[in-house]
């Protein structure tokens, strides 16, 4: 390819709308353009790179048995209403009406559609298992669309579903789709990516993990400690908490007059936080049930190990009218006197395990002093359960350790779905005795757009990315300095044949720009090796030759060139194979 031909010019500018390196350089060097807010067009250069991306991921899902298929975009809603997630599923899944009126959606995901193609070419256990993928386009609306391609509304993304005859053999295939992933991650170029436990979230399924590439601008929180050997995302996150609960004291009710928050009333009664319990007031979203959380008041409450604890598909907070109805008092709540038919009563670990707490009263102006919940709410059958958010530095659950927080993108993840669709759908198999039973499923997503933006996070310098060879664009760059002198241009156009003869995609920088220029230009395309002729290296029969990201240039024979550049280009592809 020769640069003067190349669609996508290179801007020196970062956009002002663009916070993350990523971003900045995508839209820099000429890869993506902005159609509309979370919605891109991918220009030459950046296509090229998605497709080798593509490129391995086929290789490592045909490796594992994977048969590639394609789904519709655009998917008839029934589907979505067969399985019940067209009811819980919220904006994010765009839905509209066709001509004839009958509701459609944009797919955001693949089950529904995956689930009626399976059940209506497999029946028997002999065809099991089975697993089917496609790199497809995704339409998500996104409130929020941000940082580029890391999370847009319309994106590529390769899903693939397995089907099995029962739990141990999705386990089997599942551990394989993780090594599978493990090297497309490697094989990319990611530097640093962990897979951990996650929520398995509205997919469904009890067993789910987030391969997150580890960065500063990474939208997600990665809980580990000092060695990896624990790993979780902030929803699932548990740590090796100790309460004490100490010799129980009377229950006192104390006047606090207009101590609302934890820090007033701490302050005014001169204990820690972690002396007090705070209460917290949800409503299940569809059926308006109050929900009366109490939690140490040193901690903050999960929703989703909430509403995992509860069963709730989707939580909202409480307004005062609510909390009011259950007979609490806003600001001065206690689980302590609630009716349990007014309200569900949940209490955190943090709260059931401590002891001599200072909570509300139910009375405008009061707490209770020294509650303990062993005592104090006995036989009101509420829920204990681990809701709590872990905090960095407390221990972890295998070691002891502290916990740290990493920032991470996520660029897939995996789900075993277990039954959740084919139940629904009634994707069945006929085992050996002519029974039906429903298949068993796994689910393997990767974002393949966020994938590219996620190597520029790992791998970049101040003048842009630095690409591993099995993704670049192109191998090498051949540049011309003052190709209209002492023969340079021609010793370029030959040197460019060569290449290209000997397999090497490279790109011809045969513009004649100022040296500086060129040289920016190929520092935002980031291509690994680099080849520069010019009348001084001409004149001794050399050329000039970098690597990307390295500050040292070496001097080779011209005629020693195409070879030189052929053994390092197999040389870095080594590394990715």
């Amino acid at each position: 390819m020769k640069m003067s031909k190349l669609v996508g010019r290179r801007i020196k500018e970062d956009p002002k709308d663009a916070k993350t390196v990523s971003h900045k350089f995508l839209i820099r060097g000429g890869y993506i353009r902005p159609v509309s807010a979370g919605i891109y067009s991918l220009l030459p250069t950046g296509e090229r790179i998605v497709k080798k991306i593509e490129a391995i991921i086929r290789e490592e899902m045909n490796r594992i048995d994977g048969q590639e298929v394609l789904m519709p975009v655009v998917l008839p809603a029934d589907l979505w209403q067969e399985s019940g997630r067209y009811e819980s599923v919220g904006a994010e899944l765009l839905r509209f009406r066709d001509r004839n009126e009958k509701p459609m959606i944009l797919a955001m995901t693949h089950e529904e559609a995956i689930v009626h193609l399976v059940r209506t070419e497999l029946n028997s256990y002999k065809q099991l298992p089975v697993m089917l993928y496609q790199i497809q386009t995704k339409y998500r609306d996104e409130a929020r669309p941000r940082a580029g391609l890391i999370r847009t509304r319309e994106f590529t993304m390769k899903d693939a579903y397995s089907f099995h005859t029962d739990q141990a053999d999705l386990e089997r295939y599942y551990a394989r789709c993780h090594e599978a992933y493990e090297r497309i991650f490697r094989r990319v170029g990611m530097k640093n990516v962990l897979s951990i436990e996650s929520n398995s979230g509205m997919m469904g399924g009890k067993v789910s993990h987030e391969f997150m590439a580890i960065c500063d601008c990474g939208e997600d929180t990665v809980i580990t400690n000092a060695d990896y050997s624990y790993r979780a995302n902030r929803e699932i996150a548990v740590a090796a908490w100790k309460f004490e609960k100490g010799e129980p004291l009377p229950l006192e009710k104390v006047h606090t007059p207009g101590m609302k928050t934890i820090e007033d009333v701490a302050g005014f009664l001169g204990v820690k936080s972690e002396n007090t319990g705070k209460a917290v007031f949800y409503q299940d979203a569809h059926t308006g049930e109050l929900i009366f959380v109490l939690i140490r008041g040193d901690f903050e409450v999960n929703e989703v190990k909430l509403a995992n604890a509860l069963k709730v598909p989707e939580l909202k907070f409480a307004d005062d009218a609510a909390i009011e109805a259950a007979g609490a008092v806003p600001g001065f709540a206690s689980p302590v006197g609630i009716d349990p038919a007014k309200a569900r009563i949940i209490v955190d670990r943090s709260a059931a395990e401590s002891g001599n707490l200072v909570v509300g009263a139910n009375e405008t102006d009061y707490h209770y002093r020294n509650f303990n919940f062993d005592r104090d709410l006995a036989g009101s059958g509420c829920l204990v359960a681990d809701i709590a958010c872990v905090r960095e530095g407390d221990p972890c659950p295998l070691t002891g350790q502290p916990l740290q927080f990493l920032r991470g993108i996520e660029v897939g993840n995996i789900f075993q779905l277990g039954t959740k669709y084919s139940d629904t759908m009634h994707c069945d198999y006929l085992d050996r005795d002519g029974k039906s039973h429903p298949m068993v499923m796994g689910c393997y997503g990767i974002g393949v757009g966020r994938a590219m933006a996620a190597v520029i996070e790992q791998s970049c310098d101040e003048y842009g990315p630095i690409w591993p060879m099995s993704i670049a664009p192109w191998q090498v760059e051949l540049c011309a300095i003052n190709p209209e002198k002492e023969g340079v241009g021609e010793a370029c156009e030959r040197l460019y044949a060569e290449l290209q003869v000997a397999g090497i995609e490279v790109l011809y920088d045969d513009r004649g720009e100022k040296a500086g220029s060129m040289f920016s230009d190929a520092d935002l395309l980031g291509i690994p090796l680099r080849l520069v002729v010019s009348p001084r290296t001409l004149a001794e029969k050399q050329a000039e030759f970098k690597v990307r990201g390295s500050r040292d240039a070496e001097r080779i024979a011209l005629d020693a060139a195409v070879s030189h550049v052929a053994a390092r280009v197999e040389a870095e592809m080594e590394k990715y194979r």
